[in-house]
């Protein structure tokens, strides 16, 4: 059984940073590619970063570009995402995904979720 597990949210005020980690379990192999993605109540989950397990090139949303970052090791199947200059519309629910095919950035690509970690930033 695969598992994801998040853990790194908490809240924190606007400028701060916080450091998510998704430590990936279970007969999973190797991710060709993990993400970050987030959702607030109401709204669709959104991707917020992906990364190549192959050559570790990244892609993020433009709304976090710049101030987020996404890395991995993969001898310990985890993926980070450290998160700079925080925003008060960073709050959401941050998830872990693994395991791509097809458009990399929708939510529907992906076959592992984790539980999620809720991250809030106060203005």
């Amino acid at each position: 059984q695969v598992q994801l597990v998040e853990s790194g949210g908490g809240s924190v005020q606007a400028g701060g940073s916080l450091r998510l980690s998704c430590v990936a379990s279970g007969d999973i192999g190797r991710p060709n590619v993990m993400g970050w993605f987030r959702q607030t109540p109401n709204q669709e989950r959104h991707c917020v970063a992906i990364i190549w397990a192959s050559d570790g090139s990244t892609d993020y949303a433009r709304s976090v570009k710049g101030r987020f970052t996404i890395s991995q090791d993969n001898a310990k199947k985890t993926v980070y995402l450290q998160m700079n200059s925080l925003k008060a519309e960073d709050t959401a629910t941050y998830y872990c995904a693994a395991v791509a095919a097809g458009n990399v950035f929708s939510r529907d690509a992906y076959k592992y979720w984790g539980q999620g970690t809720q991250v809030t930033v106060s203005s």
